[in-house]
């Protein structure tokens, strides 16, 4: 199996030929001084670009209401895509495809994120359950959340559709839009979030509505072969879950059909929360979405190997491994090993430690 090296074949990502299957994971590194994409992250990411290689960017906010972690970038003023522009170049200089991940965190979040502090804007009233919020710094890190009227959505929308205009002004060469993880997005989506009773709430369709019309905006503003979303209907993450995440699943992956968007990347079942494990399948979506499927979640080299080999992707998503070995590619197609990563460093705020000085592997064995 290994032998093939499947990971090493090229593959059409649209216009974009990739030259192996590796893809660079969106990953938040809370180094955004004041939602300002820096310098130091043009070192970070182009480190981390290979020829025909695909990266996404960390998730971005695409307004003042869409943050709720520190130091996260932003892509929604007239200055934070002039900032993007050296790091966009810089990764194209190495032949890299670029998408910028375009977020909004919903009910992720407290008053002193928002703007005039205040209430952090959901799908829903509910808030956080003592068990979350003991699982961060502080017991009120969360704040609770209001529920957006259904003639604000629009609004949220638009958010979205500037945000994706600025990424593809900033010369990215396409956005993802971050349907995952217990943010905006999923708080519409998922049955155990999504308690509204207008148009946006209740059946199935009506809970997938602002995602679609979202995609749908997008997709006009910027172009369907610019157009990717992340989903993870399996997880609960930020206690986001749902009562049938295949259905969900697979309603999803028909309904994006309509829009020809040029892919869907989805978690694994088996990373339902982070260490657990579940034997639900991705597959059913695989087999209802055309256009390009790419997997993530816990995956290393052989298991990459072998979704490719089984056809249940056509690219393969890697995220932790990614920050601790910036030549991730190389090190998998001569069987190198790889840098370890050191957990403790992955959300601190250093513009060096933990972010660019992992050593390549010509550095590492001099």
């Amino acid at each position: 199996m290994a032998s093939k090296k499947l990971l090493f074949t090229p593959y059409q990502l649209g216009k974009h030929l990739l030259s192996h299957r590796i893809v660079m994971s969106p990953m938040t590194r809370n180094r955004s001084f004041d939602a300002m994409p820096q310098k130091h992250a043009i070192l970070y990411y182009s480190q981390r670009a290979s020829k025909g290689g695909f990266i996404l960017t960390e998730a971005t906010g695409v307004s003042d209401t869409a943050q709720g972690y520190p130091h996260t970038p932003g892509i929604w003023t007239k200055e934070q895509p002039e900032a993007w522009k050296p790091i966009v170049d810089a990764v194209h200089a190495k032949g890299a495809v670029f998408f910028c991940q375009l977020w909004h965190v919903g009910r992720v979040s407290n008053k002193g994120f928002q703007p005039n502090g205040q209430d952090p804007i959901s799908s829903t009233t509910k808030g956080f359950t003592p068990a979350v919020r003991a699982s961060y710094v502080q017991e009120d890190w969360f704040s609770p959340p209001r529920a957006l009227e259904t003639d604000e959505i629009p609004k949220i929308i638009d958010d979205f559709r500037i945000a994706a205009r600025n990424a593809i002004d900033a010369g990215f060469d396409g956005v993802e839009l971050h349907g995952a993880h217990g943010y905006l997005l999923e708080q519409f989506l998922k049955d155990n979030v999504n308690d509204r009773t207008d148009k946006y709430g209740g059946s199935l369709e009506n809970r997938c509505r602002f995602v679609l019309e979202l995609v749908e905006a997008v997709v006009n503003e910027v172009g369907a072969d610019k157009v990717g979303i992340k989903l993870a209907p399996f997880s609960d993450f930020m206690e986001a879950g749902d009562s049938d995440p295949a259905t969900l699943g697979t309603y999803l992956a028909e309904a994006l059909n309509k829009f020809g968007i040029l892919y869907m990347h989805v978690l694994e079942p088996r990373m339902k929360t982070t260490g657990e494990t579940n034997n639900e399948s991705i597959d059913p979506m695989r087999k209802a979405f055309k256009g390009t499927f790419v997997v993530g979640g816990g995956y290393d080299k052989e298991l990459g190997e072998k979704a490719l080999e089984e056809g249940r992707a056509d690219l393969v998503v890697y995220g932790r491994p990614f920050v601790s070995n910036p030549d991730l590619p190389k090190r998998f197609e001569i069987d190198a090993p790889l840098n370890e990563y050191d957990r403790n460093t992955f959300f601190t705020h250093d513009p060096v430690v933990g972010y660019t000085d992992y050593p390549f592997l010509e550095e590492a064995t001099a």
